[in-house]
Parts: structure tokens; sequence; C-alpha cells
């Protein structure tokens, strides 16, 4: 039997744990495809999984689906979530997979306690995008084609700096444990930065605050906020598994991000 592979929690999170070395289901708790959720007991670790059928392709309700049992499990335990599409062909896989990464995968739950993710994405008006298309497109040659490439080069720069401004002024203003940040530009000249914040999951309001109040401060910039996650874009940083039990199409290496489309699916947990 094959086991799709959700994430990896805490035993002694799980009461229903306490008397069986079987896999137990999580009551009312479905999976992809729609099916039951089990704890898979291993050691002081609770492997979430659902029963799988490889033939069956996943889509993207299987992504919602994957995400919503993550969330569900991060409500009762700290999670190491897989990524998405991780499959095991048999309980000797899945059994064999955990043995040799036991160790780190209880290190990392350690680490990762009582912690959770909040994500920001700050939308900053780009004055340089049009100038440099314009630029771009013309049909110049010569020394006013390297002044062009000076002038773009110039205003790359003075980009980099306010995206790098921006993102001082966040880490400065809530204080994260950690932090991931990237930062593209949009088609409609809009730089967006994506900062990824590690806080105590007890100072979720706390931080909710601090948003609100930081809104009203910078009044130049349009900025979303969502969370309490499981912290999806830090647990890559404590854990790399080089499982070759696993079947295709992925490994059984942790998630290192969640998509956007998912974000309305994981709830809030104060």
């Amino acid at each position: 039997m094959a086991w799709y592979a959700y994430c990896i929690g805490e035993k002694q999170a799980f009461p229903e744990l306490a008397r069986h070395r079987k896999p137990v289901p999580m009551e009312s708790v479905h999976g992809v495809s729609g099916n039951q959720v089990f704890l898979y007991p291993a050691s002081d670790l609770a492997i979430v999984v659902s029963e799988h059928n490889p033939a069956e392709a996943l889509s993207q309700k299987s992504g919602v689906d994957h995400a919503r049992v993550i969330a569900d499990c991060f409500q009762h335990s700290t999670v190491l979530p897989f990524r998405f599409g991780t499959i095991f062909n048999d309980d000797e896989s899945l059994r064999k997979s955990v043995r040799s990464n036991q160790r780190q995968f209880l290190t990392n739950i350690e680490k990762l306690r009582g912690k959770t993710e909040m994500h920001l994405k700050i939308f900053v008006d780009d004055c340089c995008t049009k100038e440099i298309s314009r630029g771009a497109s013309s049909e110049t040659v010569g020394r006013e084609y390297l002044s062009n490439l000076r002038e773009t080069a110039s205003r790359q720069r003075e980009r980099q700096t306010r995206a790098r401004a921006v993102s001082f002024q966040m880490h400065r203003l809530f204080m994260p444990l950690d932090e991931e940040v990237s930062c593209r530009l949009t088609e409609s000249g809009k730089m967006v930065l994506d900062i990824a914040h590690l806080i105590e999951r007890k100072h979720v309001e706390r931080y909710q605050n601090k948003f609100a109040s930081t809104i009203a401060m910078m009044r130049d910039c349009h900025m979303q906020l969502s969370g309490p996650w499981p912290p999806y874009h830090f647990v890559h940083r404590l854990t790399r598994l080089n499982n070759t039990h696993a079947a295709a199409p992925a490994n059984a290496a942790p998630v290192v991000g969640t998509p956007a489309a998912l974000q309305s699916v994981v709830p809030a947990i104060a």
C-alpha cells in the first residue's frame, strides 16, 4: 500500500497514539482525493499520511487538500511539512526514511516548537519601470546607447536600494526570530516584496497589532498580511532529506513554501 505524506508531528501531541503501534485514523480529517488521514506512529514522531493510489494524478485541489491537512495538524503540534506530492511506496520505505532521519527530525521540531510564520506582501511603486522600458525599446546607437545602459544600471541600483531599505524597515519594526525575503517586479510597474517572518506563536496578536499601525505609517506602500502559518519557509533551512525510497514525482524533502493560491484554506491560529 502506498502512503501520501503530509507532515511530521510530535507523537505526544496526539493522545490517540498513546496505546497504538499501528496507524490511527484522525477523526473527521480527509486529505487528497477525500481519503481518510492517518497518524502513523514512529517512535516519538507521528507521520501524517493517507492511503494513495499511485495511478491517480494529483490536481490543484490536491494541493489545497495537502495544505489544509497540514494546517489542521499545526493546531495540535509543531509540524515539519512534506513537499506536495511526497509518496512512499509502502510501509517499509516510510519506516526506513523516518528511522534514518529521526534524530534530525526531532532536532528540527525542537527548534521550531512554539513558533509560527507570518507572511507580508508589500507593493511599492517603481517609478523606474516605464523609463527603462522606453529606453530599451528605442533605436539608439553608439554614445546614446551606452548612456541608456548606464542609466538603466543606475536605476536598477536605486530599485535594489529601495527594496533593501523597505526590508530593513520591516525587520526593525517587527523584530522576527528569522526571515526570508524575495523581491520581484510586476507588469503594472510595482515592486513586490514577499517577506516571511518567523515569530513566537504567543506573539501573533502583538504582530497583527504592529501590522495595523505599520499600514497607517507607510502610506506609500500597499501591504497584505497572511498567517499564522506552519513554518513553511524555515523548514528547508533545517532539514535536507536524501530519501531514495519515496516514489516519483517527489522525494521526501520538506516543503519550502506554500503556493499563494492555498493561503485562503489555512486557518488563523492564535
